[in-house]
């Protein structure tokens, strides 16, 4: 039980944070992607920056345990639902996360895009038996690859540099977070 509440309070403040910075108004989202509007970027290069140097800082010194994270395989259909997430992200100013705070404020437009993407997971786990056999699901990279050493699994940069990874994870950190500071405010007030 406190597996869930712990999820339910970091789901809330998630949410609330989301909502604070003005990732739940799907203007925001789409002027960021027409690279009108920089703020929403600035705050996710600076949080994934962040969280890459806690992250990997944390596995330097003992604080966490790098066993508990668990590596996905990277296979072709992958590339493929990343596409189509980043397409309907682009059309709907929406993903997954921000259309349910999106939602939690009473847009109906959010609603609509949960429901269709509810339906799209249907409807691949009903093709999942099909798909499965197909070169959707042949894996890419060795399959679980990693950009860095975060366990047992292949890492891309360490085979390019003699840093340890958790060095190479907070180098790539700390150039997020400069990326995010150099970016301009809004090009333009005017959509």
């Amino acid at each position: 039980m406190n597996n869930i509440l712990l999820a339910i309070i970091l789901g809330t403040l998630f949410g609330f944070v989301l909502q604070r910075i003005g990732a739940a108004d799907p203007d925001k989202i789409i002027n960021m992607l027409r690279l009108k509007d920089f703020h929403l970027m600035k705050t996710i290069l600076a949080g994934i920056g962040v969280s890459s140097i806690l992250l990997f800082g944390g596995m330097a010194t003992g604080l966490v345990d790098g066993g508990h994270l668990s590596v996905k395989s990277m296979y072709w259909g992958v590339v493929a639902g990343g596409i189509l997430l980043g397409a309907g992200w682009a059309m709907s100013g929406f993903c997954p996360g921000t259309g349910v705070v999106a939602a939690g404020t009473g847009r109906i437009d959010a609603l609509v895009f949960l429901l269709g993407g509810l339906a799209g997971a249907g409807l691949y786990g009903l093709m999942f038996g099909t798909l499965k056999s197909t070169f959707l699901m042949m894996p890419l990279f060795g399959g679980k690859t990693t950009l860095v050493q975060t366990g047992e699994y292949p890492a891309i940069l360490n085979t390019v540099t003699s840093l340890p990874g958790w060095a190479v994870a907070v180098l790539i950190g700390v150039a997020l977070i400069c990326i995010g500071a150099l970016l301009p405010g809004n090009t333009s007030d005017n959509r």
